[in-house]
């Protein structure tokens, strides 16, 4: 089975199906496959579980044919892509105590943030017991 996610013309994933080995003997074939199915004028990319094209694509991605990756849409103004892990980077980190805050056999209590686009910090501190 083959993957291929339709792309629009502002480079979002709009579309992820699978097909079969049979009609993607190799990416032009599947893209062929699409486009027939799914209308001449659409935009077709082949994902690869093997980590080609940096991770699999999900509706709302977006793929950059420049640098052959999907990667998921800015989540605020303030975080800026990283091209090495291909992830949006706050501008200021995470505190150390998000998260669980020990061993699993220990744990007490579970630690959780939300990031503020107005301050540009993470507020709202919530500790929830375990």
């Amino acid at each position: 089975m083959a993957t291929f996610a339709q792309i629009n013309g502002s480079n979002i994933v709009t579309n992820v199906i699978v097909v079969a080995d049979s009609d993607a003997a190799n990416e032009a074939a599947g893209i062929a496959f699409c486009k027939a199915l799914l209308g001449a004028d659409t935009n077709w990319v082949q994902a690869f579980d093997d980590g080609t094209r940096f991770r699999y694509p999900a509706i709302g991605m977006v793929y950059d044919s420049t640098n052959n990756v999907f990667y998921e849409q800015q989540p605020y103004p303030s975080w800026t892509l990283n091209t090495s892990t291909w992830v949006y980077d706050p501008p200021v980190a995470k505190p150390d105590d998000d998260g669980p805050d020990g061993v699993e056999a220990e744990l007490t209590e579970f630690v959780t943030y939300d990031w503020e686009e107005a301050s540009t910090s993470w507020v709202n501190r919530r500790v929830y017991p375990v």
